[in-house]
C-alpha cells in the first residue's frame, strides 16, 4: 500500500509518500481500504515536534492520521465477517497514528457504519472535528435568547459550530477573513465580520450591541476583545489552550478541552454522525488534497489558506 510518513520532526515537507507492507487485523480489529482521511492542525503540532503537552511524542518513522472512512476488506480473528464489505468509519484515537494510508487497522469496537447518503469525506469529518463541534455545543448549552460570536468561523469546526447555534434559534456572528467571509454566511451566520480589518471591533461592535456567547479555538487578542465585550453573565467556551489575558469573573470561560470531552466521545461522534445524516449539522469539506499531498494539506492549515475541513482521499 502507499502511505505518508516522516522520518524526521519539522516543517511540511517531511511528509514522503512511500510505499509500505499492508497491515494485518489482530484478533478483534477491522482493516479499513481508506477511501478519505482527515487532516487536522493538531497533525502539524505533532509532526513540527512541538505537539501538545498532553500527547507523548510519537516514535519515528510514523505515519500520521488520525481518522478515516472507506470500506472493511479484512477482519481478524473473532470478529464476524458481516463487517466484510461495510462503509465505516473511525477515529484511531487522541493522538491516532496510521490514517494517511491506503489501508488501515482498527478495533471493530471503534468503527461506524457510513449513514445511507454520507459520502467518506462527510462521513470522516463528522466523527473527528464533528465529535468535538458536538461536544462543545453540548457544553455550551446556547439558546435562543443568546447572541454567539465564533472565531475561526470558515473553518471545519467553525461552521459546524454556527449550525449548531443556528439551530438553536441564537443569532450568530462569524469571524473569518477575506473570501471565507462567504462560507461563513453559508454556514449561517447572521453577522460575518473580517477581523482582519483595522476597525473590526467597532464593526462588530455596531452590528451586533449585545454578545452572550463565544466559542473560541485559535486565542490570540481577537477572542481577547470579543470576551470583553460579553454582556455581563456571558460565558466563553474555550477550546484553544491560550489562557492568558482573560481576566473577568463576571464572565465565566468553560474550558472543554480534555477530560470533558474525552469522557464523552463515543456519544458525541454518534450525535455527529447523526446530525450529518439528518442534515442539521453537515460538515463542510472545503479543502481536499490526494493522499500524496498531504504536505500541501498541512501548509494550507497552517498558513490558514485551507477552508473548511481539511480531507485527504485516496485515488484508485
Amino acid at each position: 500500500m502507499h502511505a505518508i510518513r516522516h522520518h524526521a520532526f519539522g516543517p511540511a515537507d517531511v511528509l514522503q509518500f512511500e510505499e509500505l507492507p499492508d497491515p494485518s487485523p489482530a484478533p478483534g480489529q477491522i482493516r479499513i481500504a481508506v477511501d478519505a482521511a482527515g487532516v487536522h492542525l493538531v497533525d502539524t503540532y505533532i509532526r513540527s515536534g512541538n505537539g501538545p503537552a498532553s500527547f507523548a511524542p510519537p516514535e519515528l518513522p510514523m505515519v500520521p492520521g488520525r481518522e478515516v472512512a472507506g470500506t472493511v476488506d479484512q477482519v481478524g480473528e473473532g470478529v464476524d465477517a458481516s463487517w466484510l464489505g461495510r462503509r465505516v468509519v473511525a477515529h484511531l484515537g487522541p493522538a491516532g497514528r496510521g490514517g494517511y494510508a491506503e489501508r488501515v487497522v482498527v478495533d471493530a469496537a471503534r468503527a461506524y457504519d457510513i449513514p445511507d447518503g454520507l459520502n467518506p469525506l462527510t462521513a470522516v469529518a463528522a466523527i473527528g472535528t464533528g465529535r468535538t463541534a458536538a461536544g462543545i455545543l453540548s457544553f455550551a448549552a446556547i439558546t435562543a435568547d443568546d447572541v454567539v460570536a465564533v472565531t475561526s468561523a470558515a473553518g471545519g469546526l467553525g461552521t459546524l459550530l454556527l449550525q449548531g447555534a443556528r439551530n438553536a434559534g441564537a443569532r450568530t456572528v462569524g469571524l473569518a477573513s477575506g473570501s471565507k467571509l462567504a462560507v461563513v454566511r453559508g454556514a449561517g451566520a447572521d453577522t460575518a465580520i473580517d477581523y482582519r480589518q483595522a476597525d473590526w471591533a467597532t464593526t462588530l461592535r455596531a452590528a451586533e450591541p449585545r454578545i452572550t456567547v463565544l466559542l473560541d479555538g485559535v486565542g490570540g487578542e481577537v477572542p481577547r476583545t470579543i470576551h470583553r465585550m460579553l454582556e455581563p453573565g456571558g460565558r466563553m467556551v474555550r477550546f484553544s489552550g491560550d489562557m492568558e489575558g482573560y481576566d473577568a469573573p463576571d464572565r465565566p470561560i468553560v474550558d472543554v478541552l480534555g477530560p470533558p470531552l474525552a469522557a464523552r466521545l463515543g456519544e458525541f461522534e454518534r450525535a455527529a454522525l447523526d446530525a450529518a445524516a439528518d442534515g442539521s449539522r453537515v460538515p463542510h469539506v472545503g479543502s481536499v488534497f490526494p493522499l500524496a499531498e498531504a504536505a500541501a494539506a498541512h501548509r494550507a492549515l497552517e498558513t490558514r489558506a485551507s477552508i473548511g475541513k481539511v480531507v485527504l482521499v485516496v485515488e484508485r
